[in-house]
């Protein structure tokens, strides 16, 4: 479903989903939420993609859902909503998430970052979940990942209290991945997204996989990656990969 305020393009064998909505601080409405579901099941179908970028125009990454048109658009019990197809899709993107921050990130401008692999955040960006306060509960398995993430106690005061993080405080709890200098989050995100397309495509995915893995018991977990493991050992990107390694280290060892 395609809507001027979600701006998606290809970027070399990363594709950026841009929220373009700059005038109301990047709220989001249901239309924008099933423009974005359908550039991730665009990305999931390209076997060419590493990943996902996702930035925010102007001053604010993303004020949250715009409540007008969330109230005005109440869906149908049991029906799946594009809010719902584009939550599903974060949670089970097989892509590397790259996010690219700046400004505030509000409601689901913060749990779209906890699916992301890569949070490059902006001295000024600011992180808050304030849905008790908007008589509303965690939404995109926030309730989950936030006290995995940083504890029950600082979750306590990110869901329950609804308090504002900045930068720095969002890093120390492992909710960012790193700060970087105003004015570049977009810059750093594309150079990670180089860095990870000269990887071994099947091997970097297979490695994201088994890290979202829900599988928490140790033994279950090595038997997983001896699967993978094997498999990845009969891939014709293994024997390149080797073969591309040798030769190197010849050329290395001849100079």
């Amino acid at each position: 479903m395609a809507t001027q305020d979600i701006h998606v393009s290809r970027e070399g064998n990363a594709l950026r989903i841009q929220i373009a909505r700059p005038a109301k601080r990047n709220a989001l409405t249901t239309s924008m939420y099933a423009a974005m579901a359908d550039a991730m099941a665009q990305a999931e179908a390209d076997p060419d993609l590493r990943a996902v970028i996702f930035t925010g125009e102007g001053a604010t990454f993303c004020a949250g859902n715009d409540l007008m048109d969330f109230v005005s658009n109440q869906p149908e019990p049991g029906t799946e909503t594009p809010v719902m197809r584009f939550i599903h899709a974060l949670a089970g993107a097989a892509k590397v998430l790259i996010a690219a921050v700046q400004g505030r990130a509000i409601g689901i401008g913060t749990t779209l970052l906890l699916h992301c692999d890569f949070v490059l955040a902006e001295p000024d960006a600011v992180l808050q979940m304030p849905f008790v306060d908007l008589a509303l509960v965690p939404e995109a398995g926030s309730s989950l990942l936030v006290p995995n993430l940083v504890g029950q106690r600082r979750a306590a005061e990110l869901l329950l209290l609804g308090e504002a993080i900045d930068a720095h405080r969002a890093e120390a709890w492992g909710l960012v991945t790193r700060i970087v200098p105003a004015g570049t989050a977009l810059a750093e995100a594309q150079a990670l997204a180089a860095r990870l397309a000269q990887k071994p495509a099947g091997a970097l995915l297979a490695t994201k996989t088994l890290m979202k893995s829900p599988t928490r018991d140790l033994h279950a977990r090595i038997a997983e990656e001896n699967l993978a493991f094997g498999a990845q050992l009969q891939t014709d990107e293994l024997r390149q990969t080797v073969q591309n390694f040798f030769q190197s280290r010849a050329k290395a060892n001849a100079a």
